[in-house]
């Protein structure tokens, strides 16, 4: 027999086609690596793909080559079963057909799958759909070149296949999904026709969501879009009221409406978001050492027939650039980002705009017709399936803290669905953390008292001298997703069966109760990164300075803790050695090296001591119970186990609340207990097992100290507590209201700083005292009455006492004197 004759030709063909295709074809695959699969190796492996187009089926055999898959194009082999290919098509074109045909019957080897898997129980295969999207734009009615060459949600002709192939080979997003086992589909006594239609429904319905998750729902015109909005119900009957109440022609409460409706909506376009994407990419590597994305899986295993909000914290205005930049280049749909008014300036806000964003006004009150229509809007994103992001703390954080949610377009959100119901949604908590701020000189500013500088173009520009300058890493942690019915069903289990209604109070719970969620997830998402630790523990020196050495073994102290006392699974650590970590941030200009001959001296400089205390407070909420009960035996030398948790337990409610701390007062003995272990093996607490008894180490050891400044770690939350309930009891009870409060408890802190020293600016920050007063108030420690003054009895001495036992006599001593030298309440009303 000739060697001819075992020539290959098919093979032969389809090899050379797929290196022709290749030339002008470059993939995103996910996942990166074939591992996430977890394909089991004693199973055969057969591949589904959703339409008929030979290019689909040769992308599918290059990628399974580059990713050691099993090939595609090889027989598929089983004692029972035999195959000379191991892909098919879920939908299958007639041959020679250059338009789109419905759907024909099932492919030949899905059938004999079916037909072997029903005729022996121990049969078994690996179904592994692949979705292969040449470009990934929502439809837009408008656009005839748009609807040619982009990804649909139409059947498409072969013609119109090869065209999308030349526009968008470059954009190819191919997904491998989890296997399907047949035999776990096919489970139970099910005869062949029906295990058939089964397999196809389940399949039809992978792929839709699949492509859902990539391309977004079908997207109207916008002016299609929008004059559905104003013609709803309620934005009807808003029109009215808006010409009823001001006196106005009703086309003139029309023109008012759709000039809101113009200013809110998004206007999504493709295009944008691709170039944005690419000029972004160039940024990230001007000023970034790299964008660290972790658990982004959950994303992706939650995507697929839900509604999706991310609701990430706020630093900087780097955020929904960011997050939008990691959801676009790994394969999902652009969310909508709610931005501020602010942000929509000439040029700016044009670009925004079409990159998914629609815009918000700080503030609703006054304006019952914008409120409506930016309601139905949010409605009508929501009803349809589009991704949506925003910020629960309303602004950007300058304390690095997680900030007191807002109850607003969450509140909205979650009316949207319990009035609607149209599909699940889920809150994807979203973590981002920094080694180095763009705005961090801005916010040291504001700190300070300078009023915030307004958004401008002409600010824009100027910040492009930043692109000079390094700003180290990113981190971005995807936390565990929050699916809002099942949440509202713990909250209230017959929201189902009630008519909706806005003014509910148990919706006004859910609410609050979805927001504090939302802050603790995040939060339990947290990321520590190098300056993380040496600003949790540089900070924590009376100079801000150290002996190299002793900072290398505080920030292993503090590695230990985080890694022992029982943070959530979500957080990332920073296991860096302690040498490397100091480096890192000496490179960072984040701290300083001065040179001596007994020892090399880490210091901070002022402005870096400022900016640090940023960085120590994205943190402090994870070493927030080690450090209070490093704080209470620093501070007393000696005390029984018993009294260090009365104390940390009386403390513990204002201090969750402030810090949205995740144990609930059952979990939090169990919590302590681990703190203590875990303070005790590194030698910083001396533990009597037999008498109960808690000591400081001796006052002429090293680890004394080391132990002192763990507690400061939490001392300046401490402060901002104790000077609001000094401040309090100084002015008596029913004599300033929430305002005054907020206020007055601002000022005093800023003078209180100037005149000793105290903390650094961050310590004043008024948002961070607002937090304390509304925890008073949620404790009940504090009563507003009608008139809006605060009113207290004798239990604000019990919490002035537990904190008490914290703080050093000098600093409460400091602290009451600047409170007595506070003015008196104004006593005019308020307005």
């Amino acid at each position: 027999m000739s060697a001819s004759s075992f020539f290959d030709f098919t093979g032969w063909t389809l090899d050379v086609l797929r290196r022709i295709l290749y030339l002008g074809t470059r993939t995103r695959v996910f996942p990166e690596s074939p591992a996430e699969l977890k394909l089991r190796p004693d199973l055969p492996v057969c591949y589904v793909l959703d339409e008929h187009h030979l290019s689909n089926l040769l992308v599918l055999d290059e990628e399974c080559r580059q990713m050691g898959l099993p090939p595609a194009l090889k027989p598929l082999r089983d004692a029972a079963f035999t195959s000379p290919r191991s892909f098919f098509f879920l939908s299958r074109n007639q041959r020679g057909r250059l338009v789109p045909n419905p759907r024909s019957d099932h492919a030949p080897l899905l059938k004999s799958l079916v037909r072997t898997a029903v005729a022996d129980p121990r049969f078994d295969v690996q179904l592994v759909p692949v979705t292969i999207l040449w470009g990934r734009e929502p439809r837009k009615q408008d656009s005839v070149l748009k609807a040619l060459f982009a990804e649909t949600w139409q059947s498409v002709s072969t013609l119109r296949h090869m065209l999308a192939m030349l526009i968008h080979g470059r954009h190819t997003v191919v997904r491998f999904n989890a296997p399907i086992s047949l035999r776990e589909l096919l489970s139970g006594d099910i005869e062949e026709r029906r295990a058939l239609r089964k397999l196809g429904r389940i399949l039809r319905v992978h792929f839709r969501r699949q492509r859902e998750m990539a391309i977004g729902p079908d997207l109207s015109h916008r002016r299609t879009q929008l004059r559905a909005l104003l013609n709803t119900p309620s934005v009807l009957k808003a029109i009215a009221h808006e010409a009823e109440t001001r006196a106005v022609p009703l086309a003139a409460a029309q023109k008012s409406a759709r000039e809101f409706a113009l200013e809110i909506a998004s206007d999504y376009s493709y295009s944008m978001v691709r170039a944005f994407a690419l000029f972004l990419t160039w940024v990230w590597n001007k000023i970034y050492d790299g964008v660290e994305v972790h658990n982004f899986e959950r994303v992706t295993a939650v995507a697929p027939g839900h509604g999706i909000i991310y609701v990430p914290c706020h630093r900087s205005h780097i955020d929904y650039l960011l997050l939008s930049y990691i959801i676009f280049n790994r394969g999902l749909m652009v969310p909508h980002i709610a931005a501020g008014a602010n942000l929509n300036l000439p040029i700016v806000g044009s670009v925004l705009r079409r990159s998914g964003a629609f815009f918000l006004r700080r503030k609703l009150k006054g304006e019952p017709l914008y409120a409506a229509v930016f309601l139905e809007y949010l409605h009508l994103m929501i009803d349809r399936g589009f991704p949506i992001e925003y910020f629960i703390e309303g602004g950007r954080s300058r304390s690095g803290r997680m900030l007191a949610p807002k109850a607003g377009i969450l509140a909205m959100t979650v009316q949207s669905f319990v009035r609607s119901r149209a599909r699940p949604l889920v809150f994807v908590p979203v973590y981002i953390g920094y080694e180095k701020l763009m705005e961090g000189k801005s916010y040291i500013a504001e700190l300070h008292g300078r009023p915030k500088q307004s958004e401008s173009l002409v600010g824009l520009l100027g910040a492009v001298r930043l692109l000079k300058r390094n700003f180290g890493k990113v981190h971005v942690n995807f936390g565990m997703p929050l699916a809002l019915a099942e949440f509202l069903d713990e909250q209230h289990p017959a929201w189902r069966e009630e008519a909706f209604d806005a003014q509910a109070p148990w919706l006004r719970r859910a609410v609050d109760a979805t927001a504090t969620k939302l802050a603790r997830s995040i939060n339990a998402a947290a990321v520590v990164n190098p300056v993380n630790l040496v600003a949790v523990t540089l900070l924590s020196t009376p100079k801000q300075a150290a002996e190299q050495r002793l900072l290398q073994q505080q920030i292993e102290h503090v590695q230990s803790l985080l890694a022992e006392t029982g943070c959530a699974d979500s957080v990332i650590r920073c296991d860096l050695p302690a040498a490397e970590v100091i480096a890192y941030a000496r490179q960072l200009d984040m701290v300083q090296c001065q040179e001596h001959s007994l020892g090399d001296i880490i210091r901070a400089d002022e402005q870096q001591a400022a900016l640090l205390a940023y960085f120590r407070n994205n943190v402090l909420h994870l070493l927030a119970l080690p450090a209070l009960l490093a704080c209470l035996v620093s501070h007393n030398q000696r005390l029984t186990r018993q009294r260090a948790r009365e104390a940390i337990t009386g403390i513990y409610g204002l201090l969750r609340t402030d810090l949205f701390l995740p144990w609930e007062a059952a979990e939090l003995d169990a919590v302590i207990d681990r703190s203590e272990a875990a303070l005790t093996r590194r030698g910083l607490i001396l533990a009597d097992g037999e008498t109960g008894v808690l000591r400081a180490p001796p006052p002429n050891s090293e680890a004394s100290p080391e132990l002192r400044q763990l507690g400061e770690i939490i001392r300046p939350t401490l402060e901002r507590q104790f000077l609001t309930l000094a401040l309090l009891q100084h002015h008596g009870s029913g004599t300033l209201t929430r305002a005054a409060l907020e206020e007055e408890t601002h000022l005093l802190a800023q003078r209180l700083a100037m005149l000793y020293e105290f903390n650094a600016a961050e310590f004043s920050e008024k948002l961070l005292f607002a937090n304390v007063i509304r925890n008073l108030i949620d404790a009940e420690i504090l009563r507003v009455d009608d008139g809006g003054l605060l009113h207290f009895d004798e239990r604000i001495t019990l919490a002035a006492a537990q904190t008490e036992l914290l703080l050093a006599a000098d600093v409460r001593n400091s602290i009451q004197l600047i409170a007595r030298a506070a003015p008196p309440p104004d006593p005019r009303p308020s307005p």
